[in-house]
């Protein structure tokens, strides 16, 4: 392999755990996935996740306030300096205990992180390079209990924390002498949210039995008085914590249940409830779960455990609207700097919401699979994914935007496997519900539903070249049963394994099907000879997974010995083999009682995927890692480590011994609904007040690889969601037939000299991007025919193969298509003969310029519309004109048709 792959994007996921935080600008959202986190761009509707990863998941996001740096802290505390704008890690700091919230002051000077009972203020991280980029100001200590929300003045000058002991502490952030602590009570319950009033040391508190406080103060922000000499400082004479004795304590202001003295001169900050109101008076709704307030607008918004959410202008409450957004509680929310967007979380079942209040419609809505996903399939131009998950649901993405554009809920049981039809407008999945659908993606609905005489089970999937034969092959009845994709007839059972059938693969070139069992056999079906078996190839072990090369000529069997086979299907012959069980990292699960080399010894790959030149393949099972093996030498190439994250199991080889007691692992003690942590299971039908819930670590395996149709990517599903990996775009110096005599001045030359041809040989034999797209550009656009006739053949796959990456990304649309059509019409028959070897790079070609189809299709229809309604508007006359007006105004009328007719020849031009 020449090109090096690396994470691109991951999809299927949106949100687990955390809370949201909008850009600067208010058009982008950032959201915690796992231990990753995602840039939702809402304007542009596109979405990144950024190359950063914590060992845990993500718990808490501090955003800075110019947007330029974002700090990530997972479940340990373990927090990472982020910068949002090279996407770069800059610093890493451990904070020792789980932290609960994380803020940035207004003006970006300081910071403050709550954990246990004790806030923590820190200096920013400046401009400049520091050798220890968080440095401790002050720690707070006042809660009782853990404290759970932080807010600041908008001055910077004092900030306020919740606790879970009912109390909320307002401290100064500076030695004022007339505020150093004070202590709030009035509720009931925990404290969910607590907000400063705009320029001012009002505060709103919410707690999570659904009641508000209003605080007023009885001094202004320009009232707080500096103290002249510094506090006191307590260092070192009390007990600390276990892991804070490495943490430098700073300057340490406790608060105490009695009101600090005043001193002669200053009067101290006191505060007195003005009004409390109640949410929850008709008793309807539940637990009250996230709040936000934007000051400008006086806006609160509340979200609750039954999925609904409050707006209330305040300090009135008066209620604006409210609205059920989701049957599941609601994780967080956040509202955006200009107060119009509001985005919501629902770690239930993977919910981003994006909500503009005042239009009452949804700017963004997004939702993972919340179970596992189980298959993956890219579309033939490898535009799209399609994917299917334990939750009966079945997901299109687009790869350029990252997102979801529909879902298809039409099974009732988990989707085993999901597969495009060779048109690329169905989709076909397979169900444990005993139905195989076919999904039609230009009306968006369920068109044909397949089914067996007998119920049966579903596991493995394949539709044939030609996109009339669909067949399925089932768990409990070892058959494999053929449709008619036109009629939806059941056409024949295929009746002869002893054991369920695993997997499915019909054969690129000829009407072929290979299905792959537990009965150690891959029998080789013939569609056109009545359904006979053509060949039966005996397997060492349980056949797992099987696949064609793109080309047809070479079979690859995975079974469950960890082996790797490679058949001839003419010969019905062995032509090689990989043993792969040493190469599957495997970790041991923390409820396990051998040893992960032991356990290694049952493991295998479950799903193997040809490369799309057919030079490579791809295999991943349950464990960590991908493996992508050089077939022709049979060998490892290399290893991809999906997924970092130790909150998923069997992720670490040993097991932690401070886990281990005398009455066994920790891990074995389920603590309930409490701890949080995890996947949540419930009993049946059973949505809120469920007792017997639990929760468990999701163990860490890939259950499907697909390699894109243009070979310049490839996608995993994954437990932590579908993973993309993309060709690296870096620089990198790859000469073809080099010369001493070829260099870039000798390229020059040869354009200065006007030769265009050897100009474009010589620079590809660099083979660097920059000086290659220098030299096309600079070819006349009247000589571009006269160019592709005269370039050698070795030499046009190549040129194609960059024309198709540089429409992706330059702008000079019309001057790379005239290359393209050139090429395509002049060496179209010397090309059709080695149609295999160059179809990924016609399938990438075919991607860029469907792409830049629709936008201009959507743009010029637009401008259409724009074009006819300004004519409209122009020809509206309502109101009594002289004659010599209506004269002038024919004239206009005239001028302004003759221009729209101009506008419109552009159009169609464009078109």
């Amino acid at each position: 392999m020449k090109f090096a792959y690396r994470f691109s994007n991951l999809l299927g996921a949106v949100y687990r755990h955390g809370n949201l935080s909008f850009s600067k600008d208010g058009n982008s959202v950032i959201s915690p996935v796992g231990n990753r986190i995602s840039v939702f761009d809402l304007k542009n509707n596109k979405s990144e996740t950024l190359p950063v990863s914590t060992a845990k998941n993500i718990t808490c996001v501090g955003l800075s306030p110019d947007g330029n740096l974002a700090i990530l802290v997972d479940e340990d505390g373990a927090a990472l300096l982020v910068s949002l704008i090279t996407r770069a890690v800059l610093h890493h700091f451990h904070f020792h205990k789980p932290v609960a919230s994380i803020r940035f002051s207004p003006d970006g000077r300081k910071f403050v992180v709550t954990k246990e009972n004790v806030a923590l203020m820190y200096h920013a991280p400046g401009r400049n390079r520091e050798f220890n980029a968080f440095v401790l100001d002050k720690s707070y200590y006042g809660p009782y209990d853990e404290t759970t929300c932080i807010d600041w003045t908008d001055d910077s000058k004092c900030f306020v924390v919740g606790s879970k002991d009912m109390s909320t502490w307002v401290f100064g952030a500076e030695r004022w002498s007339n505020l150093i602590y004070y202590s709030l009570g009035g509720h009931k319950d925990l404290i969910v949210g607590c907000f400063f009033e705009k320029d001012s040391l009002d505060l709103y508190t919410v707690s999570q039995d659904g009641t508000l406080c209003v605080w007023e103060s009885d001094t202004e922000l320009d009232g707080l008085v500096l103290r002249k000499t510094m506090l006191p400082v307590e260092r070192g004479e009390e007990e600390r914590g276990d892991g804070e004795e490495e943490e430098p304590r700073g300057e340490v202001i406790r608060g105490k249940g009695e009101r600090p003295k005043e001193k002669e001169g200053t009067k101290n900050v006191r505060y007195k409830q003005r009004s409390k109101h109640f949410f929850n008076k008709e008793g309807d709704f539940n637990n009250l779960t996230a709040a936000a307030f934007h000051k400008p607008t006086h806006i609160l918004v509340t979200g609750f455990a039954s999925g609904i959410f409050h707006l209330h202008e305040l300090p009135e409450f008066n209620l604006i609207h409210s609205l059920s957004i989701s049957d599941q509680r609601i994780a967080t929310v956040s509202m955006n700097s200009s107060g119009d967007w509001i985005g919501f979380g629902c770690s239930g079942l993977g919910q981003l919401l994006v909500w503009e209040w005042q239009s009452e419609s949804y700017v963004f809505k997004q939702q993972g699979h919340f179970n596992n996903m189980a298959a993956l399939a890219y579309s033939p131009d490898g535009q799209y994914i399609a994917t299917g998950g334990d939750d009966g649901k079945v997901k299109v993405w687009n790869m350029t935007s990252g997102l979801c554009f529909v879902t298809f809920t039409e099974h009732t049981s988990s989707v085993t496997n999901v597969t495009f039809t060779s048109r690329g407008f169905v989709i076909v999945s397979a169900s444990l519900d005993g139905t195989v659908r076919a999904f039609d993606l230009h009306r968006y609905r369920n068109f044909r539903t397949f089914t067996s005489p007998r119920p049966a089970q579903f596991s493995s999937l394949a539709v044939d070249p030609s996109g009339d034969l669909v067949s399925a092959g089932a768990q409990d009845s070892f058959e494999v049963f053929i449709w008619s994709m036109q009629t939806g007839r059941l056409l024949e059972v295929l009746g002869g394994h002893e054991g369920p059938v695993s997997c499915l693969c019909f054969s690129p070139v000829q009407s072929i099907l290979a299905s792959a069992s537990w009965d150690k056999t891959v029998r080789l079906w013939d569609m056109m000879d009545s359904w006979q078996t053509k060949e039966t190839l005996r397997l060492t072990s349980d056949g797992l997974a099987v696949s064609y090369r793109p080309d047809g000529q070479e079979l690859a069997v995975a079974t469950l010995d960890g082996e790797i086979s490679f058949w001839n299907p003419q010969s019905a012959n062995q032509t090689g083999s990989v043993s792969g069980r040493h190469d599957l990292e495997m970790g041991r699960k923390e409820t396990e009682k051998i040893t992960s080399k032991q356990s290694a010894k049952g493991k295998s790959f479950t799903s193997l995927c040809y490369s799309a030149d057919g030079e490579s393949i791809l295999a991943g099972g349950q464990s960590k890692v991908v493996c992508i093996y050089n077939i022709r030498e049979q060998i490892l190439m290399k290893k991809f480590e999906i997924s970092c994250n130790l909150s998923l199991d069997a992720m670490e080889e040993f097991l932690d011994r401070r886990k281990m007691t005398e009455f066994g692992s920790l891990a074995l003690v389920d603590e309930g609904v409490g701890d949080g942590d995890g996947v949540e299971l419930s009993l049946p039908g059973v949505r809120k007040g469920d007792m017997s819930s639990r929760h468990f670590k999701p163990e860490i395996r890939v259950s499907s690889l697909r390699f894109s149709p243009t070979g310049r990517s490839w996608a995993a599903t994954s437990t932590e969601g579908l993973l993309t990996y993309s060709l690296d775009g870096a620089l990198v110096f790859d000469p073809y037939d080099l010369d001493l005599d070829v260099t870039p001045v000798s390229v020059r030359r040869q354009l200065r000299q006007a030769e265009w041809a050897a100009a474009i040989v010589l620079a590809f034999r660099l083979n660097e991007t920059a000086l290659t797209q220098e030299v096309l550009e600079a070819v006349p656009h009247h000589q571009i025919a006269v160019v592709c006739g005269s370039l050698p053949d070795v030499y046009v796959e190549k040129l194609l193969g960059f024309i198709a990456s540089a429409l992706e990304r330059c702008g000079h649309l019309q001057f790379y298509l005239s290359w393209s059509q050139s090429l395509l019409t002049q060496h179209g028959q010397k090309l059709k003969t080695r149609s295999g070897a160059i179809l990924p790079t016609i399938q990438s070609l075919q991607k860029s310029i469907q792409k830049h189809f629709e936008d201009l299709s959507k743009l010029c229809d637009w401008n259409m519309y724009t074009i006819r309604y300004a004519v409209a508007l122009s020809k509206q006359k309502g109101v009594k004109r002289t004659a010599g007006d209506a004269l002038c105004d024919k004239d206009e009328s005239e001028d302004s048709e003759v221009m729209s007719e101009v506008s419109l020849e552009e159009t169609d031009m464009l078109m």
